[in-house]
Formats: C-alpha cells, sequence, structure tokens
C-alpha cells in the first residue's frame, strides 16, 4: 500500500506547516522555545487543541510528567505532543506503554534511552520524507526509521532497536490518524450535501 499523502499539520498540533514557514520537529519545537525555556497550559492548548482537564488527567495518570512551576519545557512539550498525534486511533494506555517501552518512567530522566524532544524530531523527520517520496509504501517504514535513526547513539546495547520498533508504530499508526481525519472529512462532505 502507498502512502501518497501529504499532511500539512505539524504532528500532534493544529498547527499547519505552512503558518510555521514549514518547520516540525525539534525546529517548531525550537522556534516555541525560543523566547523561554518554559511554556504555559494556555500556550500548549493554542499548539495542540488539547484542553487543560485532558492534560491535568494525562498528568494524573503518570503520562505526563508535572509542570515545573506552570511551564512546561521542550521535552514535556514534544512528549504531549507524541501522545496527542496518537491518540484518534491509538488507546492511551497503549500510548503511554510505548513511550514508557522507549524511556521508562515519565517521572525520571535518568532512564530515557532518547530525550522526548529528539523522539519528537525523529517523528516528524520520519514522516517528512515518507510524504516527501512519491514510491514510499508501508513496508518501506522501517527502512526510512532506520535512515533516519543512523546517527542515533545507544546508552546501552539493544537502545536502537527498542527506539526502531516504537517509532515503526508511532509512524504507522500516525498515518491510520491521517487516514481516518481524511475519511471523516470526506463523511463531513457527504453529510452537507
Amino acid at each position: 500500500m502507498n502512502l501518497q499523502f501529504y499532511d500539512d499539520l505539524i504532528p500532534g498540533t493544529k498547527l499547519r506547516r505552512s503558518e510555521m514557514d514549514g518547520l516540525t520537529g525539534l525546529d517548531f519545537l525550537k522556534k516555541v522555545f525560543f523566547v523561554s525555556d518554559g511554556v504555559m497550559m494556555t500556550q500548549i492548548r493554542d499548539i495542540s487543541g488539547i484542553d487543560s482537564s485532558t492534560l491535568q488527567n494525562w498528568t494524573k495518570r503518570g503520562w505526563v510528567a508535572a509542570s515545573h512551576q506552570k511551564r512546561y519545557d521542550i521535552d514535556q512539550v514534544a512528549h504531549i505532543l507524541i501522545i496527542n498525534m496518537l491518540r484518534s486511533c491509538m488507546q492511551l494506555d497503549r500510548i503511554a506503554f510505548l513511550i514508557q517501552y522507549v524511556n521508562g518512567s515519565v517521572s525520571d530522566a535518568s532512564d530515557d534511552i532518547i530525550r522526548d524532544s529528539v523522539l519528537y524530531d525523529y517523528i516528524c523527520r520520519i514522516l517528512s520524507r515518507m510524504m516527501e517520496s512519491k514510491t514510499c509504501a508501508l513496508s518501506d517504514v522501517y527502512s526510512v526509521v532506520e535512515s533516519v535513526t543512523a546517527d542515533y547513539v545507544e546508552p546501552f546495547s539493544g537502545a536502537e532497536r527498542r527506539l526502531n520498533r516504537a517509532l515503526e508504530v508511532i509512524v504507522v499508526t500516525y498515518y491510520a490518524a491521517v487516514i481516518k481525519r481524511h475519511a471523516e472529512s470526506l463523511l463531513e462532505g457527504i453529510l452537507a450535501e
């Protein structure tokens, strides 16, 4: 199955790439954090469309680390965006498991195999590369993942394999979310007739 489509939304956000000069991933996050080293919950809502009660619920359940003095750092925002980009096609407890599979405990960065902001960057780079390809098929996802993560340095043996397997799941789930969003748009057109 070919994956020939273009998604103008920055993954996990409600912002269009065109509104942000085509930026995604770490470049997008750096632009968000250009002025300060933390963002407020209202800014996260403006970027992602996630309401405050949802974010508080995710924090209460241990899926997102608590803010520091009501501010979220770049890795916390990346973590939130990853959850948000997957939640329409994957159960939240499975998303939490997947992120824990990569980085262990949400509240303990010492067990992480990759910073959440870099993980988000990898996701965005993989998606961009697949969208740019004219012949990209679902079977190509893993090879694109491997090429994008070629610069990854393992903190321990097996970390790269774990990262790449999780990225494959994340990318395929994101494609499912984009296809679902497109199908819902088509249905809205039919309902409007």
